[in-house]
């Protein structure tokens, strides 16, 4: 199964847990990326990924970000294809940044697309029937990890 984090959700173990939710979205981002690391689940890198993650300004994050993505066993690289459905994703209402990462799950084949982001799980499920099906890390935890 295929797995594509965007990248609040690979940051969410490093957030602030004074919120419950927070933390309990961290663990889960954290069994997730175990899972993957096992082998029972592939993540997928993007070139938006890397394009995220490499312009962040704080090292730590950056580096954590890039450490995870580098265990990534399918990679997307951008293409007019992927720009085109990302425009159209845009168009209907996601951010230009959410929507290239969703178009490149869509192109990678990926089963699972994962943010914490409300309003873009909010958007996608509206204007993406998907495949992937568009999931908040306990939604995903509870999905595979059983």
């Amino acid at each position: 199964m295929l797995i594509y984090l965007d990248m609040c959700s690979i940051h969410r173990p490093l957030d602030d847990k004074a919120q419950v939710r927070i933390r309990v979205e961290g663990e889960a981002v954290l069994a997730i990326i175990a899972l993957c690391e096992s082998g029972t689940a592939e993540l997928v890198c993007s070139d938006a990924l890397e394009y995220e993650a490499g312009r962040n300004p704080n090292s730590g994050r950056m580096v954590y970000a890039l450490d995870v993505l580098s265990h990534a066993r399918r990679f997307v690289r951008l293409s007019p294809k992927i720009e085109e459905r990302a425009r159209l994703l845009n168009e209907a209402g996601l951010k230009p940044l959410d929507a290239l990462h969703l178009a490149c799950a869509v192109e990678a084949g990926a089963d699972y697309f994962c943010t914490c982001d409300d309003r873009l799980l909010k958007r996608a499920r509206v204007i993406h029937s998907g495949p992937p099906q568009v999931v908040s890390p306990l939604e995903l935890i509870k999905e595979i990890g059983s």
